[in-house]
């Protein structure tokens, strides 16, 4: 954890700035509508949301790919527009981080690609229309072998090859956010598995294109905002100059985003349970028991101050590997054992954390807890998955003990 880090650094003003935006979004075009989101198999709802999101309104689309991009994503700012997302609808939340994620290898320092910066801003992340990124990873195989650097790429089963100027890709993908409905698709490679973390190759692919096909949507329990599919390569072909780096530098930048997105998860799970206790502490004052508020009887007390120790520790230490993140000078390389070792920290945590305080809200609000006008089942059925997805808890655990406790196992 950062040394002689207070709260109001990592809270800095642009940080609350955004904050605030973000929380009146929410309050106005998410929660009115977010009991509707489940059934809206359309997805109209949410296109209409992610359309004031990412063009309207905040504009994150714009600033995703703005010179201020490494600033802001590289920032607990953004991570607090994650938070506060995820109070209104985790799968929003989930949507929106994961086109971050999709160009994070391009905007963050020492890979920095101007050149496909604005070649995408121009071409595919149009300001007039609603655009998202895809960060395609996870195979049929499984992920946990590809999200474990010591796997160093072997396992990976989709093939990149070299045809003169041109990658020609060949494989599938399951899993990915905003699989199916995104005009971009980084798209985690082999050029050969035999050459391990030199093989890896990170390769950006617009759609559509030739040879990219997708199965149909997955209907799951919750984060119904959040769409997924099985995406088909079938000799597609994209520009060389689409690798986001190179042999070796392709391998960090994959670590580095697994980086981000343990921090990015960590945020939406301390935004769901941070929600769900200002709903429960809402009903425990209103609802008397015995002459009084249930909040007031000692053994409820005790279970909402767990809850609230749960929120702050983990929204605290998620704000310093944030930090830690956004300053590399200071703290070390983004795609470091010990970056990789406390991003899952945070993650393993807060999504623990969260499925707890969802637990423990429905069991206090009884019979009100799990209807769906409440709210609180709803988070209960989305933030489950944080715990899931990135390689799941006992892979996160097992990152974070290689490092702490030096195992020698893969």
């Amino acid at each position: 954890m950062p040394e002689h880090l207070s709260i109001k650094e990592l809270e800095g003003t642009e940080s609350k700035m955004i904050r605030r935006v973000i929380k009146g979004f929410v309050k106005n075009e998410i929660v009115p509508v977010r009991q509707e989101i489940d059934d809206d198999k359309d997805h109209k709802i949410v296109n209409s949301i992610m359309e004031k999101l990412m063009v309207g309104g905040p504009g994150f689309g714009k600033l995703m790919l703005s010179g201020a991009s490494e600033d802001i994503m590289a920032s607990p700012a953004f991570i607090g527009a994650l938070e506060e997302l995820a109070a209104g609808d985790s799968g929003i939340a989930v949507a929106l981080g994961c086109t971050g994620w999709c160009l994070a290898p391009i905007l963050f320092e020492p890979y920095r690609r101007e050149d496909l910066i604005k070649e995408f801003s121009e071409n595919i992340f149009s300001e007039k229309k609603l655009n998202m990124g895809c960060f395609a990873m996870t195979e049929p195989e499984g992920g946990c072998d590809i999200e474990n650097p010591r796997m160093e790429g072997k396992k990976i089963h989709t093939r990149a090859e070299l045809d003169d100027d041109e990658w020609v890709i060949n494989g599938s993908k399951q899993w990915p956010t905003n699989s199916g409905v995104s005009s971009l698709y980084l798209t985690v490679c082999t050029t050969d598995p035999d050459l391990g973390d030199d093989g890896i190759a990170m390769i950006y692919v617009p759609y559509p294109i030739k040879g990219m096909s997708f199965s149909e949507f997955e209907n799951k329990a919750g984060m119904a905002a959040d769409r997924n599919c099985t995406i088909y390569y079938d000799d597609v072909r994209v520009p060389k100059r689409y690798r986001a780096a190179g042999p070796g530098d392709d391998a960090k930048l994959l670590h580095q985003n697994l980086v981000f997105g343990s921090i990015g998860s960590a945020a939406m799970s301390v935004g769901a349970a941070q929600n769900v206790f200002d709903i429960v502490t809402d009903y425990a004052t209103r609802r008397i028991v015995a002459g009084k508020p249930i909040k007031e009887h000692s053994i409820n007390a005790g279970i909402l101050a767990d809850m609230a120790i749960g929120i702050e520790t983990a929204r605290t230490y998620t704000l310093c590997v944030a930090k830690m993140f956004g300053d590399p000078k200071t703290y070390g390389h983004r795609w470091s054992d010990e970056m990789i070792a406390k991003a899952r920290i945070a993650k393993v945590y807060a999504a623990d954390m969260a499925v707890m305080v969802t637990n423990k809200a429905i069991e206090l609000m009884g019979s009100w807890g799990y209807v769906r006008d409440a709210d609180v089942e709803k988070h209960w059925r989305d933030i489950k998955e944080t715990q899931i997805w990135l390689g799941g808890q006992q892979l996160g655990r097992l990152d974070i003990a290689r490092y702490f406790c030096k195992l020698k196992m893969l």
